[in-house]
């Protein structure tokens, strides 16, 4: 009776395994991908991905490490939106991370003694312009909810490389001689970047510990948000915001312990046969993206040559006409009503498609009249700001979640001003420093808790019967929106690989001159360009794309080849 007994414990313990492996079989496992700007920060999320973390733990220990070897884009001082996809339920949610400014911030920011406003690298460096940073805040809300990993195993890769030290690339050193005379005004900085007599700067190659960075990145993995945003690091943003000399800022240890990150419904239309999704406002790119989408439906792209100047031209036109709408209608939704339905009205976008003439550059466009839009609002468009920093990372995991996340100080190295190792940001800069334009409030004027208006535009595409089709996104200032969405057009209406669609000549225009990448096969359509009219103006167009893309043979993934990033595959 006893070996009866014992036969059918054997037999069930083997069947409850077969049973296991037939499971673990039919999972969703598969390849997984990485994108960031810089190999160590690839090699970071990696990293997570071979522990069996989610595509959202890969991107925060990825982000942890970018601001510590490409501290001029971006770092736990500054701020982020991202996109997450979750396979299994095939939901997206949005993660808004972006700065706020301090409750005691006005809308006289930016404006002198004159009462007029200050020139802007007045503004940008030092405490004035520094938000209350987001990045932890996103990370930690996010990881809450999609991490598998803990939290203090994020913090891992960045804390050795910071203890290890890493070799200072060409790019980092050149953005490094670029904000010299700034930066050597900083003592942290100074302390961090300069030779022992502080004259000089560290060579490239030149291995970089940054113990600083290690003490605070010790607090907030023990400690959670409570690390950064109360106790020591606190005080110590607070203190250098307040007490800088010659452009203090306003920032509280209120402002700090207040902060929260912010789910949002993520903009989603239609574009050809795929759904484009990207991030609501206080951002403007989601919205701006998919209006230029929207009236580029409306001509065969894919009868065109990739990237030729009769389609690009099409975009430019597009894109001025979207530049203008986003110039007087977006800003944070929190605080101002944003006509988001009627601005991707289909309706709306066919009629502003009309004013596309093929051959001939309209000029300067004048802003829309979208359904629900407040139209005073026509009167009262901010004076354009400069926009630079960022950095941009796409990851898909092994079960196919995904995240689109783009992060920035917005000037390189933000305010020039650095605490505990990391820069601080100077994202209020992206406020109109005019607060009332025509005797009407300007949407995007400085408020206490509001947003700045943002142009990050972390995307994803998704095929008709809802699957992933890619995740990408750029830094580059204002012109993202428009880096992201040539992207996106390479990759549907000519159906380019992820790399070669990033590899495509930069063409801008927002609605001021048309701008052709030097070096690149935008710069041959000059002629063609000033033939139909355009101003052009050939220059250095830096995006840093970032991306990848999911067909039935596999995954691509793409790194901007105007910077640093790497690609790396797992699982393949």
């Amino acid at each position: 009776m006893t070996d009866i007994i014992l036969m059918k414990k054997t037999f069930l313990i083997c069947l409850l395994f077969l049973l296991g492996a037939a499971l673990a079989g039919c999972s969703n496992s598969g390849p997984a991908m990485v994108a960031t700007a810089n190999p160590l920060a690839s090699k970071a999320g990696a990293a997570m991905l071979e522990k069996g973390g989610s595509a959202m733990d890969a991107a925060i220990a990825a982000q942890l490490v970018l601001g510590l070897v490409e501290p001029q884009s971006s770092g736990i001082g500054g701020g982020a939106f991202a996109l997450y996809f979750k396979a299994d339920r095939s939901e997206i949610t949005t993660f808004d991370g972006r700065e706020k400014a301090p409750t005691k911030a006005g809308e006289n920011l930016f404006l002198g003694d004159d009462e007029k406003p200050i020139k802007w690298q007045q503004a940008s460096i030092g405490g004035r312009a520094v938000g209350v940073p987001g990045v932890i805040a996103l990370s930690w809300k996010a990881h809450r909810k999609f991490g598998q990993l803990s939290w203090a195993e994020l913090f891992e890769p960045a804390i050795k490389l910071a203890e290890n030290g890493f070799k200072i690339s060409p790019r980092m050193h050149k953005a490094l001689v670029r904000s010299k005379d700034a930066l050597k005004q900083d003592y942290n900085a100074r302390a961090l970047y300069f030779s022992p007599d502080k004259l000089e700067l560290l060579p490239v190659g030149h291995v970089l510990k940054n113990p600083a960075y290690v003490k605070t990145l010790k607090l907030i993995a023990e400690k959670g948000p409570a690390g950064f945003y109360q106790g020591p690091v606190a005080k110590a943003m607070v203190d250098t915001v307040q007490n800088h000399q010659g452009n203090a800022g306003k920032l509280t240890l209120d402002d700090l312990k207040a902060y929260e990150a912010i789910e949002r419904h993520a903009v989603c239309s239609l574009y050809r046969s795929y759904k484009v999704c990207g991030m609501p406002p206080p951002t403007s790119g989601g919205l701006t993206s998919q209006m230029i989408l929207g009236m580029l439906e409306h001509f065969n792209l894919g009868e065109m040559q990739p990237g030729s100047a009769t389609a690009m031209h099409l975009f430019t036109q597009a894109s001025r006409l979207a530049y203008a709408d986003r110039d007087v209608y977006m800003a944070d939704a929190d605080f101002v009503e944003v006509p988001v339905t009627g601005l991707l009205d289909k309706n709306y976008l066919k009629k502003r498609a009309r004013l596309i003439n093929p051959l001939t550059d309209m000029g300067k466009a004048k802003p829309g009249s979208p359904p629900l839009a407040d139209e005073s609002q026509k009167k009262a468009a901010g004076l354009p700001m400069p926009e630079y920093g960022t950095s941009h990372l796409s990851i898909v995991d092994d079960q196919g979640n995904a995240v689109s996340m783009t992060t920035s100080v917005e000037r390189a190295f933000g305010g020039h001003i650095m605490v505990g190792g990391f820069i601080l940001n100077n994202q209020l800069t992206d406020f109109s420093f005019v607060p009332v334009h025509n005797g009407i409030k300007v949407a995007n004027r400085v408020e206490g808790g509001k947003r700045p208006r943002s142009s990050m535009s972390p995307t994803m595409i998704f095929t008709a019967d809802g699957k992933l089709f890619a995740a990408v996104g750029s830094p580059g200032g204002s012109r993202i929106i428009e880096f992201v969405t040539r992207t996106v057009i390479g990759l549907i209406d000519w159906q380019l690989p992820m790399q070669q669609a990033i590899n495509l000549g930069n063409v801008n225009n927002r609605n001021r001159v048309t701008e052709l990448e030097a070096g690149t096969g935008a710069e041959k359509f000059a002629p063609a360009f000033k033939a139909m009219g355009h101003a052009v103006k050939i220059r250095q167009l830096t995006s840093g794309l970032h991306g990848v893309r999911i067909t039935s043979s596999g995954m691509d993934g793409g790194a901007d080849q105007r910077r640093e990033g790497m690609v790396i595959e797992l699982g393949k």
